[in-house]
């Protein structure tokens, strides 16, 4: 996996900026927004959020920051399935292991927890060792394919950029390949860390 270069911190850096201005930490226990990475394999996290509407979160690892994108009704298992998906502020590193209750008068205030995490690749698995770069690339061009090695979430999925006038409007769609499968896989609704609900997750 390639390397960070100055440039592409300080870039990232500028991302969490939207992060860190819409939380008051003193009273949020998320994490404060700082660049970190993984030492091995990229990341990706799902979070359920049951915020003003209930949604996923969707996130992945790029140069040091989650990339996120907001999923009405969630990520699913079925190719024929296209779900929105909203891209939001970029979130820190870290964030991927919250859990917990945003107070009331935060922005997102409600409870989260993380539904699916694990790790990803890219589908073209010849361009492994400058990932980053591709990702980066093809993020720009509005075209991401991955594979995704989770706890629920398996094999290759694609995020497309919707040509609308809303610039943040994307489609997560799951490729045809032996993980898809017409079940919904939101019917697996405890966290990967947690082993609760949503609904009985208090902390």
């Amino acid at each position: 996996m390639s390397s960070i270069n100055f440039h592409s911190i300080q870039s990232s850096s500028m991302t969490l900026h939207k992060y860190n201005l819409k939380r008051n930490f003193d009273s949020t226990t998320e994490p404060e927004g700082k660049i970190e990475k993984s030492k091995k394999e990229l990341v990706f996290v799902v979070q359920k959020h049951a915020a003003s509407h209930l949604h996923y979160d969707f996130r992945l690892e790029i140069n040091g920051v989650l990339k996120s994108w907001a999923i009405p009704k969630g990520p699913s298992m079925n190719p024929a399935d296209k779900r929105l998906a909203i891209m939001v502020e970029d979130h820190p590193y870290n964030y991927k292991d919250f859990e917990g209750t945003i107070p009331e008068g935060n922005y997102g205030a409600g409870k989260v927890i993380v539904w699916d995490n694990g790790t990803y690749t890219l589908a073209d698995e010849q361009n492994e060792h400058k990932i980053e770069t591709i990702l980066k690339s093809h993020l720009q061009k509005g075209h991401l394919s991955f594979i995704l090695k989770g706890k629920k979430l398996k094999g290759e999925f694609a995020l497309v950029k919707l040509k609308t006038k809303q610039e943040s409007t994307w489609l997560l769609i799951k490729k045809k390949d032996e993980f898809a499968v017409e079940s919904d896989i939101l019917e697996e609704n405890k966290s990967v860390i947690s082993n609760l609900t949503l609904e009985a997750f208090d902390k």
